[in-house]
């Protein structure tokens, strides 16, 4: 098989590997080279008509394009009218997998009731003042052998704090993400340090975020420790308790329940929206019918694909709010000179996407077919079944939204490479072509190319990824942990002037 089409009202075909010009696709002669994962014509496209792909629309052609041609960037134009595509919804169902409910996994319980799959302990600053000092602290205290049931101390540090407005968006958007990283499962103990002068203050950050310090959240500031040595020694100090309190942890059996996946994807390509999305999209479902969370995001990489949330969403109230955060991502592109379409991105379109309706087509299936339940600002806190964080399209700060939310595990599936990691949250990567796999086998950790032929279904990559994410949730390491991900891809969403 040199070819896959996806629905029988497609326009197009995927190549599944380089193809010759004179090589045949559904009886029809190749008129030039079609590169693995891109599109040919399966049928003469008159300039203006609508381009089918999972029998939606990803374009118009920009001028007429023969059968057995190159379908791309060249010959296919962005159309803002056909953004709202619309298609029936899939009916979801709790009961096939009802006995998914009684199983466990092997996580650390905290007192407020959430779950961690991991035991860290965290550094975080108020403003990047403080990041210095942040890293010298973890620098010194890396060395956890003493500590064998802590994962490490992790220092997380960002370019915001100051020189911003005392209110609105932007300082709401870094409280409410420091205030999710403080009570992130993931950290055993959290250690926060300020310099004393900032707009971001920390008490008002603790009072904001009804945070109160106690023995596994304490607080430095650099000018009241007396300066920058001082702060690192009583900083080092602190951090030596900490441990000794996180080690005291022990992993427990937990319903399956507890886990809250966020989905995640990055270097996608022609691919990712026949086998990586759509097989995490069957362990999502799996997770939900065991009464787990999973969250979807990125909102620029659903534009074009919402009317696929929006049929899923329990209510008008759900509707509307994923509406008025489109209209609100609008508004911004427009006031910043440029249009939801400048995604894809070079890497997307050279692994064979074309427009942001076809990337965005690929990148839903990622959530599965279960109802949505809720909308959710940046960083605000996940609840139970399958929701939707508005965050940007850059997969760091998404990321980072997310686990400020709650996530307790994390999912990432990629076509051209993408390398990540999240710390403290794990992250499973999965590939969506065996080239990938092959190419990168360090970074990979399930290939989900045998989709494309035929070899798996979907459904049988679903309940592996699924075992996979409990082995992970239990302990089991994964690729990006292997390779040190996690601390420079904390990326808060930053919003407003800098003054």
């Amino acid at each position: 098989m040199n070819a896959l089409t996806l629905n029988a009202l497609d326009s197009v075909v995927v190549a599944l590997k380089d193809l010759l010009p004179g090589e045949k696709v559904e009886d029809i002669a190749l008129l030039e080279p079609i590169p693995r994962g891109h599109k040919l014509a399966r049928r003469a496209i008159l300039s203006g008509e609508t381009i089918l792909k999972y029998g939606l629309p990803i374009g118009t052609a920009g001028a007429d394009i023969a059968a057995g041609a190159h379908v791309h960037v060249h010959n296919v134009r962005f159309d803002a009218g056909l953004e709202r595509s619309s298609i029936a919804p899939v009916g979801f169902s709790l009961d096939r997998f009802a006995a998914l409910r009684a199983r466990r996994f092997r996580g650390y319980q905290r007192e407020n009731g959430d779950v961690g799959t991991r035991n860290y302990v965290g550094i975080l600053t108020t403003v990047n003042c403080s990041a210095t000092v942040a890293k010298q602290i973890a620098r010194r205290s890396e060395d956890v052998s003493a500590y064998p049931n802590v994962d490490g101390v992790i220092a997380l540090t960002h370019t915001s704090g100051c020189g911003m407005a005392h209110v609105g968006e932007g300082i709401e958007i870094l409280q409410r993400t420091l205030g999710g990283y403080a009570r992130q499962p993931n950290f055993g103990a959290v250690l926060l340090i300020g310099l004393g002068c900032e707009v971001n203050q920390s008490d008002r950050l603790l009072r904001e975020q009804n945070l109160v310090p106690g023995s596994r959240l304490r607080t430095l500031s650099i000018q009241d420790a007396g300066g920058t040595a001082s702060a690192i020694e009583k900083g080092i100090e602190l951090v030596r308790e900490l441990l000794q309190i996180a080690n005291s942890d022990r992993r427990v059996d937990v319903p399956v329940g507890a886990l809250k996946l966020a989905l995640q994807c990055g270097g996608s390509d022609g691919w990712s929206g026949m086998t990586a999305n759509p097989a995490l999209g069957a362990a999502a479902d799996r997770l939900v019918a065991a009464g787990g969370s999973v969250v979807l995001s990125e909102t620029p990489e659903i534009y074009g694909a919402e009317s696929l949330l929006l049929a899923r969403a329990i209510s008008p109230d759900v509707q509307e709010k994923l509406l008025e955060r489109l209209q609100w991502w609008e508004g911004y592109a427009a006031k910043h000179n440029t249009d939801l379409n400048n995604n894809p991105s070079p890497g997307n379109i050279a692994g064979g996407l074309t427009t942001i309706l076809e990337k965005s087509l690929g990148a839903v299936a990622k959530g599965g077919t279960a109802p949505l339940v809720d909308v959710l600002l940046y960083g605000e806190r996940i609840g139970a079944g399958f929701q939707f964080m508005d965050t940007p399209g850059y997969d760091p700060c998404s990321a980072t939204g997310q686990i400020a939310g709650g996530a307790n595990l994390m999912a990432f599936t990629t076509g051209r490479g993408a390398v990540f990691g999240a710390k403290p949250v794990p992250s499973i990567k999965l590939s969506s072509n065996s080239a990938l796999a092959v190419r990168q086998s360090e970074d990979i950790d399930l290939d989900c190319g045998d989709i494309a032929y035929g070899v798996r279904s979907v459904d049988e990559l679903g309940a592996e990824i699924f075992e996979r994410l409990l082995r992970i949730a239990s302990g089991e390491k994964t690729a990006s942990e292997r390779l040190g991900f996690g601390e420079a891809e904390f990326v808060p969403w930053v919003i407003g002037a800098v003054m």
